[in-house]
């Protein structure tokens, strides 16, 4: 029998809590991820990313910050701009040729 890892799902008022406790509490961060039954190295992670940009840690799924959807936004303007240079491109080949 194999087993198979699965991947918890915290959400985000647990891991402001989380790091909150960490934060006030008189206990290492390691003992507060173990009282809490997380890795380590995601309470770490989620202090990191508390401190950075409190009202933007943990956006969920599907959620990004403005930045990363106006980047996304931006990507996908980028390649379409680029089929449409390569359309012209190829259509003035095309009429180049026939003359």
């Amino acid at each position: 029998m194999s087993k198979t890892k699965t991947r918890k799902d915290y959400d985000k008022a647990f891991k402001i809590e989380a790091v909150r406790l960490s934060e006030s509490s008189s206990q290492s961060v390691e003992e507060v991820a173990k009282d809490l039954g997380i890795p380590i190295s995601n309470l770490h992670r989620w202090r990191r990313q508390y401190r950075n940009a409190p009202t933007l840690a943990f956006p969920g799924k599907g959620h990004q910050s403005d930045q990363d959807e106006e980047v996304r936004r931006l990507r996908k303007e980028v390649t379409t701009l680029r089929q449409e240079r390569d359309i012209l491109k190829k259509a003035l080949g095309i009429f180049s040729a026939t003359k």
